[in-house]
């Protein structure tokens, strides 16, 4: 077909809204094809939202935005500014207002004018380069900053981890001082490093440049770059952020907006961040010059999940590491503070957003009057750029800039759900903890958990039900992997911590006893669950309620969000008789439901006699995964390490009972898969050529250090995820069983996929080589008589 053609069958196709897959299809697999493709597509996105963009309301909000901004110029609070604010494919403000330059002649702001970039040089270039550096495995945001900073030890240092830098938590001072830097570099990193301690890390929020400037020198000697260096290399290059950089080149000069006199002379390309300038400009919390267009470039890439235009600098779980809230204190005069690994979420600096965004928002500000906010939710990001300090060091905008956004969004974009966009997502435990512990009040308590049973602010569970006034905890159980979670065994002992026994549901008995229960008035549960069928949690609290009605328990749930989402359903039902401690109930594979539904739904299903309470979450939305949340990601097993591991699990971990390896022992548990007789360029580009949603894969030889395979090279394949929203794990795992059993019917051991199938038929067919849409078709039926079930026991 020649290229006219199918332009023409495009046009074709968008009128008639034939889906992109077929297009592809169509067209085949060429890559030049498929990028000319691709930017059409993008057109008739764009077109569409344009289409879509009440052409009086947009003009309106333009107009309304000059004139704030002229007011602010007139009023002397800035010379001009740039802004940017983009949503849905689009420009809803992309302009330029005033000047640049009053001193020796007055120059006209211009759409390529550079700014000094001031704070945002924090997350944009600092934060990002220590994300890539984790991504790669040469900096763990969990370790102790001594570990990448030697010199930085003694007097209450050597607590300090890197991720209290990250959300300035770490105790340190605002700023040292000036002097600290006049004598010289290497003096002003020695008097970095001796910076006394105000406050025990992680317990305190306390915006400091110290932070940022210590997270510089990180990146540093763990890359082996200087952080401008790195930055270059690694973000602004690939990205084609080509005005972007420390220390702008004199070539640059005559597009970059002055600052302020500094000893008489103008800056103009030189940062104004006066220990950055000390130190050479480049620094951690400071020096970044750059535009609107290569800000813009940025956004883009963090909306693109790391990706921009085909070039890939994170993986999308590294943007969600980067980018997700966690909460770092309360306060009585402002309530929750929360900042990601890098960003502003929700804090007194955040005022500058126009607090107009959805909850999954994120940003910064600089002090030379640069604002920047992207929100993954409502796809859009607002950049306003302005060098506020000319000529005199006077100007104020973090309320303008509020204010220009507040404009846009409520004259542009839809409504916000109606309930209050700052209440973060609480736990059962949260809940019950608020609640004073009114159900628990007086009775004695057998505590169900494990290491991830703990508040949204870190308290385990077994503690505070210690501290708890009118409650008696008198008993642990544990589960499988243990209390603590480290153990990765066929058999797990009982136990003792802190005088009270812990009771192993993973060793003699997988059922509390009666004599464990004598004590007992009421059982809580609270485990953090991963939503996957064979994941062994559930069949845990399915045994405490089988208990608990034997031996007339009260038993409490304390809920917790299912971390992959509570909307998808998927996977092959069990075999009626056939249930086991992998298989503990009639369920599909992801069951999209809460530990306390399953609870609801396992009582009704069994007819049980048993006085069960929900302590339910509260502020979560079905369709929100574990990032969306706000609370930290635990390990719940030793080999779940990661929430894409665990979005992954319900397909990978499916076909782990067959002789393939499915990660245990290597790096990236659930992310990979192999064995010594798999062709991984053969099997990938197959799985390439079936086009599974939201991912790609690549060959990869992997020496598996324990378990499976263990010491024997496996070749097999890397899941590269490029839109975490459109995985489907269940999709994946059974595309990957019809791809082994195609390549590999000697080999490869279908039948004991059976173990977690638990679904004769759908073995069967694995076995028979049925094709993908066939095997889905197995199960069809009784799925949608499970949504039925599902539907009468949901509670969010």
């Amino acid at each position: 077909m020649k290229f006219a053609s199918k332009l023409a069958f495009l046009a074709l196709i968008y009128a008639h809204k034939t889906s992109v897959a077929e297009c592809v299809k169509h067209f085949g697999r060429s890559p030049k094809l498929l990028v000319s493709i691709a930017s059409i597509l993008v057109l008739i996105s764009i077109d569409r939202v344009c289409a879509q963009t009440d052409p009086a309301k947009l003009t309106a909000a333009k107009q309304e935005v000059r004139a704030a901004i002229d007011a602010a110029i007139t009023a002397g609070d800035l010379p001009g500014a740039v802004v940017g604010f983009w949503h849905n494919g689009q420009w809803l403000v992309r302009d330029v207002y005033g000047d640049r330059a009053l001193d020796n002649g007055r120059e006209a702001m211009t759409l390529d004018t550079i700014f000094d970039m001031a704070s945002i040089t924090k997350p944009v270039s600092t934060a990002t380069s220590i994300a890539i550096l984790a991504e790669r495995g040469k900096v763990d945001i969990d370790a102790p900053v001594k570990t990448y900073i030697p010199e930085f030890t003694g007097d209450g240092r050597d607590a300090v981890l890197v991720k209290h830098l990250l959300r300035h938590t770490a105790g340190l001072i605002p700023d040292n001082a000036i002097q600290d830097y006049q004598s010289g570099i290497e003096n002003a990193w020695k008097n970095l490093y001796a910076v006394k301690m105000q406050s025990t890390p992680g317990t305190k929020f306390v915006y400091s440049d110290v932070c940022f400037q210590l997270l510089g020198k990180v990146v540093e000697n763990a890359s082996g770059q200087p952080l401008n260096e790195f930055a270059k290399a690694n973000i602004f290059e690939p990205l084609g952020m080509k005005d972007s950089g420390y220390v702008p080149a004199e070539t640059l000069r005559q597009r970059i907006a002055p600052t302020e006199p500094r000893d008489g002379v103008m800056l103009r390309g030189i940062v104004h961040d006066p220990r950055a300038a000390l130190m050479g400009g480049v620094a951690g919390h400071a020096g970044l010059f750059s535009t609107l267009d290569d800000i813009a470039r940025y956004a883009h890439m963090m909306l693109g999940g790391g990706t921009l235009e085909g070039v890939q600098i994170m993986q999308p779980e590294t943007v969600l590491k980067l980018t997700a809230p966690h909460k770092v204190e309360t306060r009585a005069d402002f309530g929750v503070i929360s900042r990601t690994n890098g960003f502003d979420h929700h804090s007194s600096y955040s005022y500058n957003s126009g607090d107009v965004l959805s909850t999954a928002a994120f940003g910064h500000g600089g002090f030379t009057g640069t604002v920047l906010w992207i929100d993954p939710a409502r796809n859009c990001f607002f950049v306003f750029l302005s060098n506020r300090l000319h000529p005199d060091g006077k100007g104020n905008v973090n309320r303008l800039a509020g204010k220009v956004a507040k404009m846009i969004v409520e004259t542009c974009l839809p409504a916000l759900p109606t309930r209050d966009p700052l209440a973060p997502v609480m736990m059962g435990v949260d809940v019950l903890r608020e609640s004073n512990y009114r159900c628990l009040n007086g009775k004695r308590v057998g505590l169900v958990s494990n290491h991830t049973g703990r508040t949204s602010d870190g308290i385990s569970t077994a503690q505070l039900l210690r501290r708890a006034e009118g409650v008696k905890l008198v008993a642990l159980f544990s589960p499988e992997h243990g209390f603590e979670g480290l153990l990765d065994q066929a058999g797990i002992g009982d136990s003792t911590a802190d005088e009270l026994p812990i009771y192993s549901l993973y060793g003699k008995t997988r059922r509390p006893t009666a004599e464990q229960l004598a004590q007992v008035d009421c059982l809580v549960y609270d485990i953090q669950d991963i939503g996957c069928r064979f994941y062994t949690y559930i069949s845990t609290m399915k045994e405490c309620m089988l208990a608990a009605a034997e031996h007339g328990k009260q038993l409490i749930i304390l809920d917790r969000p299912n971390p992959i989402g509570g909307v998808v359903v998927a996977g092959s039902m069990v075999d009626p008789g056939r249930e086991s401690f992998v298989a503990c109930h009639n369920l599909p594979v992801q069951h999209g439901m809460t530990v306390g539904e399953l609870a609801v739904l396992f009582r009704k299903e069994l007819g049980l006699k048993l006085d069960l309470q929900v302590v339910p979450v509260r502020h979560w939305e079905r369709e929100q995964t574990l990032d969306q949340t706000g609370q930290d990601w635990v390990d719940p097993s030793p080999n779940m390490r990661s929430l894409l591991a665990a979005r992954l699990y319900p397909g990978i971990g499916l076909l782990e009972t067959t002789n393939i390896s499915v990660g245990r022992g290597t790096d990236r548990p659930f992310e990979w898969i192999g064995a010594p007789w798999i062709d991984g360029r053969q099997l990938a580009t197959w799985l390439n050529e079936q086009n599974i949603p939201g991912l790609r894969c690549i060959p990869r030889t992997v020496t598996p250090n324990s378990s499976k395979y263990e010491k024997e090279a496996c070749h097999g394949v890397q899941f590269v995820v490029t839109d975490v929203n459109a995985v489907e794990p269940l999709v994946l795992g059974l595309t990957l069983a019809t791809g082994l059993r195609k390549f590999y019917p000697e080999q490869w051991k279908a039948a004991a996929a059976d173990t977690l199938l638990v679904n004769a038929k759908l073995r069967d067919a694995i076995v028979a080589g049925t094709g993908l849409k066939d095997l889905q078709v197995i199960f069809a039926a009784d799925l949608e008589d499970f949504k039925r079930r599902r539907a009468a026991v949901l509670l969010y």
